[in-house]
C-alpha cells in the first residue's frame, strides 16, 4: 500500500455536541459578516462598524471555547493585551492582497518567531546556561563575550521536525532554526518529509486527505519517544495532521508529544486536532471561525504555500530538492544547518522510506 486515506466524516466523528454546536453558530455570526462584506466594499463606515462589532463577538466565543480546551494556546487570547496588536498587525499583513512573495516570507518568518516563544520560551525553569562567543574584535587580543541564557535544551533537542510539504517546508526550516538558536549545543533537528495532499476535487463535507509513501521519506525508528513538531502555516480542517499522526500510530511510532504550530487556525481544525490525537498541542497565531465548503479557512489569507513558494504547474509541480533550489543562495546560506538535514533525509535515508 503506497497511499493512504482519510475522509472529512471520520474527522466529523471525533466532535462533541458541543463542538458541533459552536461551530453552527460560529457559521450564522460569520453568514451575518458576509451580509456586511458588500457594504465594506462600497465604503460605508456603518458597514465598517457593523463588521467590528460582529468580529468582537465572534472573537468573544472563540477565547470562551479555547479557555475550555487548554491544549489550544492562541497568541492573540493568551498574550498580554500590550502584546496582541504586534500579532494583529502581522496577521493584517500577510492576509493583505497587496502583500507580495518575499515580504510575505519576512512576515511568516516574524509570525515563526513568535511561535517559538509561545510554544517554549515562557517554560518556567531555573536553570541557567553561559555561551561564550568569539567577536571579531581582536585589538590588543582576541575578545569573548559572555551571555546568560535560559536552558531550555531538555525540552528542544528531543525534538523532529515533520514536514507536510510545499507550504509547511519554509516555516519547518525557521522552526529548527530557532531550535538551533535557543539550544547551547547547537542542537539540529531531524527531519521527516511527509507527501501529504487534499483531494481538491471535493468540498469541505466530503475531503479526502491523501498521504503518498512513495513520496514521503522518513525513518519510523527516529520518531518514537521524540516531540514531533509540525509547523504548517495554515490549519484548516486539521486532515493533513490527523491522517499523518494516524499513519505514523499505525505502524508503531509512538511520540512522546505533538506540536501543531500555525500562523491561522480554523476552529474546526483545531477541535477536530485535540479531540482526535492525544498528548498534541496546537500553538496559533491567530485563530479565524469559519471554512467555506471548499475547505479554505474565511476571512484566510489565500493558499499560504503559493505565497510562500510560488505557484507550481498543475502537470509538473516541483520536488523538495527543486523547491530547496528555488530558495536561493540567501536562503541556503542562513538555513544552511536545515539544508543539509533535508538533503540527507532526501538522499541518504531514502532505503527507510516506506511503500
Amino acid at each position: 500500500m503506497d497511499k493512504v486515506i482519510l475522509k472529512a466524516q471520520e474527522l466529523d466523528g471525533y466532535l462533541t455536541d458541543e463542538d458541533k454546536a459552536n461551530l453552527k453558530t460560529m457559521d450564522i455570526l460569520f453568514g451575518k459578516a458576509l451580509d456586511i462584506f458588500p457594504k465594506v466594499q462600497e465604503g460605508s463606515k456603518d458597514g465598517e462598524n457593523s463588521l467590528i462589532s460582529l468580529y468582537n463577538e465572534m472573537g468573544v466565543l472563540m477565547q470562551e471555547i479555547c479557555k475550555k480546551n487548554p491544549a489550544i494556546h492562541v497568541y492573540s487570547f493568551a498574550s498580554p493585551h500590550e502584546d496582541r496588536s504586534e500579532a494583529s498587525r502581522l496577521i493584517a499583513k500577510l492576509r493583505d492582497i497587496k502583500t507580495k512573495n518575499m515580504e510575505f516570507v519576512y512576515y511568516i518568518q516574524r509570525a515563526y518567531e513568535i511561535l517559538f516563544k509561545l510554544a517554549w520560551s515562557s517554560i518556567p525553569g531555573t536553570q541557567k546556561n553561559y555561551l561564550v562567543v568569539k567577536t571579531p574584535v581582536i585589538d590588543p587580543v582576541q575578545n569573548f563575550a559572555i551571555h546568560k541564557i535560559t536552558n531550555i535544551d531538555s525540552k528542544i533537542e528531543n525534538t523532529v521536525m515533520c514536514v507536510m510539504l510545499r507550504g509547511a517546508l519554509l516555516p519547518s526550516m525557521i522552526m529548527s532554526k530557532e531550535i538551533e538558536e535557543y539550544s547551547s549545543t547547537g542542537y539540529v533537528t531531524p527531519f521527516a518529509l511527509l507527501k501529504i495532499r487534499r483531494n481538491d476535487s471535493k468540498h469541505e463535507n466530503d475531503m479526502e486527505y491523501i498521504l503518498d509513501l512513495e513520496k514521503s521519506f522518513f525513518n519510523p525508528e527516529s520518531l518514537n519517544g521524540k516531540d514531533l513538531i509540525f509547523a504548517d502555516p495554515m490549519n484548516a480542517t486539521g486532515g493533513s495532521l490527523v491522517t499523518v499522526v494516524k499513519y505514523l500510530l499505525s505502524i508503531g511510532v509512538k511520540p512522546r508529544s505533538i506540536f501543531f504550530l500555525n500562523v491561522i487556525s480554523a476552529l474546526k481544525g483545531s477541535l477536530r486536532v485535540i479531540r482526535a490525537l492525544d498528548n498534541c498541542d496546537i500553538y496559533t497565531l491567530w485563530m479565524d471561525g469559519v471554512l467555506n465548503k471548499d475547505a479554505y479557512i474565511m476571512p484566510g489569507l489565500g493558499d499560504a504555500g503559493d505565497r510562500i513558494n510560488g505557484k507550481d504547474s498543475e502537470t509538473n509541480p516541483r520536488n523538495i530538492i527543486q523547491l530547496l533550489a528555488d530558495y536561493g543562495g540567501t536562503m541556503a546560506d542562513l538555513y544552511r544547518s536545515q539544508f543539509r538535514e533535508i538533503e540527507n533525509t532526501v538522499l541518504g535515508v531514502k532505503r527507510h522510506r516506506l511503500v
